[in-house]
């Protein structure tokens, strides 16, 4: 009898991958108008006739917590079973995730534990406390999302929270997808694109997921920071990056890491992620803020800015655009960053180091060659007997202006710096010019006031009597109803009658500061 083969031993066979969630389905059973609405679709014609597209907003800043995390947050505790409510939810968040969460944690009662970044905005974590009341604890940790989701894992391992991630999970991109399904159903006419932001990409995981399943020749665009561009570098990649520091100013987006779902989702969906800087943003809050007198946060306005680029970028005209205007928990305080900031990214202010001749008469010379437009900055101080350097703001009404305005100080004998998009000018530099000034003999100092309204900066520098030298000049356009002024004029003794009469002559509102205790130990 001839021997059997012995049968080779067949390997055990791999469980099958869990199937792909179906994102169509999730969105359109998502359960989020118990906490959110329908936000409106609103056409924007101020910005949809400078642009020469027709633009809408999508108005998610209009929502109870001010963003549009809570569909999401809420689709996501809802679909927790009872049990897993019952141990305590924990998340991390940079803010308006964990709003929707202490919503939804009061709304079904259960109690919460949200980590947020030591650098969130108090506006933030105060509402976060009010929309959760009794139910929500907050626990600050680290200075971004990431610090803080690391801290919480930390938290979630001792105590048995069930974990409510703010973007990568399904129910979470299901609820932020139902962005996407009231877009589609509110505009049905021809669409080319829609522009969403991505911090972790939950909503355009989303977005894009619902719109290429019903209209896949509809574009979808991420926008991201800079500075907070993960997405961006993983998606260029072909695999997640995880950067080592983020930007803070777009707080919402400052996301150190991608979600793995939300990756391989934007691999699949996104047509492309735009990069566009902090001056682009501050335009794109002014914007918004003059087409609907709503402040919209640096996060929630991502959209709006990338929108501006990507026309720009491809010259488009005669289309039609939605950028979703994503949240408004905007930090008073720093309103006044964008206010100073949005001109240069609108490209409306150009910002200049000029040189001219330390010689009476230098400075009438010079504003005349600006031909009546409007100084928004004006700063000197005397520091050199044959060369004055002036740090000077020119409104503008294009990028090609400031090129104008160089080739006419160059033509002038005036060498000019432009120091338009110079990081360290616009932080720092604009304010310290100025100091001790050996050459500061005979040194008056004087406060200014005047009307502020356009060209009055220049009719007083028109006005200044050139027979005295000014050795100190500071001026910032604040937006206030008077233009404030500190000149430093070096006059002899012999001569204080005859500038007493100039002063007179003059018409301003004025106080002397030569005296000024501050003034003398700061700058003489």
């Amino acid at each position: 009898m001839s021997a059997q083969p012995v049968p080779t031993p067949r390997p055990e066979a791999l469980p099958a991958p869990a199937p792909a969630p179906d994102y169509l389905r999730r969105i359109l059973n998502a359960r989020v108008y118990e906490v959110a609405r329908e936000s409106e679709l609103d056409f924007a014609p101020r910005l949809s006739a400078r642009l020469g597209n027709n633009i809408w907003l999508k108005r998610e800043d209009n929502q109870a917590v001010f963003s549009f995390k809570l569909r999401g947050a809420y689709n996501k505790m809802v679909h927790l079973c009872p049990q897993e409510r019952a141990r305590g939810v924990m998340t991390a968040s940079a803010g308006n995730h964990a709003q929707g969460l202490a919503l939804a944690a009061r709304r079904l009662g259960c109690r919460a534990v949200i980590v947020m970044p030591v650098t969130t905005p108090a506006v933030k974590i105060e509402a976060v406390r009010r929309h959760g009341a009794d139910n929500v604890e907050v626990v600050l940790a680290g200075d971004s999302y990431s610090d803080a989701a690391a801290h919480a894992r930390q938290l979630q391992a001792q105590h048995g929270y069930t974990y409510v991630h703010p973007f990568d999970d399904p129910d979470v991109i299901a609820g932020q997808g139902t962005v996407a399904m009231e877009i589609l159903r509110q505009h049905t006419g021809p669409l080319h694109a829609i522009f969403v932001p991505i911090g972790g990409g939950g909503m355009a995981a989303g977005v894009a997921a619902y719109v290429k399943a019903l209209r896949p020749e509809v574009k979808v665009i991420g926008v991201q920071t800079e500075d907070s561009d993960a997405m961006a570098r993983s998606l260029e990649a072909g695999h997640i990056v995880t950067l080592d520091d983020v930007g803070l100013f777009s707080d919402g987006t400052a996301v150190k890491r991608v979600g793995d779902e939300t990756f391989r989702l934007c691999q699949l969906h996104l047509d492309e992620v735009l990069r566009v800087d902090t001056d682009a943003l501050c335009a794109a809050i002014k914007d918004v803020f003059e087409e609907t007198r709503s402040l919209l946060e640096p996060a929630g306005a991502l959209p709006i800015a990338g929108l501006k680029q990507y026309v720009a970028r491809h010259r488009l005209r005669g289309e039609a655009l939605i950028a979703v205007a994503s949240g408004a928990n905007l930090n008073f305080d720093r309103m006044r960053f964008v206010a100073e900031r949005a001109e240069v990214g609108e490209q409306r202010e150009a910002l200049f180091a000029v040189t001219i001749p330390e010689e009476r008469g230098s400075f009438r010379r010079f504003v005349n060659l600006l031909g009546g437009r409007g100084i928004t900055e004006f700063n000197y101080r005397i520091g050199d007997s044959a060369a004055a350097h002036i740090f000077v703001g020119i409104s503008t009404r294009d990028a090609d202006e400031a090129g104008e305005l160089a080739r006419a100080f160059a033509g002038e004998g005036f060498p000019a710096l432009d120091l338009t998009h110079d990081e360290l000018a616009k932080l720092h530099l604009r304010h310290m010019i100025g100091g001790r000034s050996a050459l500061a003999l005979n040194e008056r100092v004087y406060r200014f006031d005047f009307p502020e309204r356009p060209g009055a900066l220049t009719r007083f520098l028109s006005a200044m009597d050139p027979a005295w030298n000014i050795s100190l000049f500071h001026y910032r356009n604040q937006g206030a109803d008077n233009g404030r002024i500190l000149v430093g004029l070096q006059v002899p003794a012999a001569d204080h009658p005859a500038f007493e009469r100039f002063l007179q002559g003059l018409g301003y509102p004025h106080s002397n500061e030569t005296d000024n205790p501050a003034y003398r130990l700061l700058l003489t």
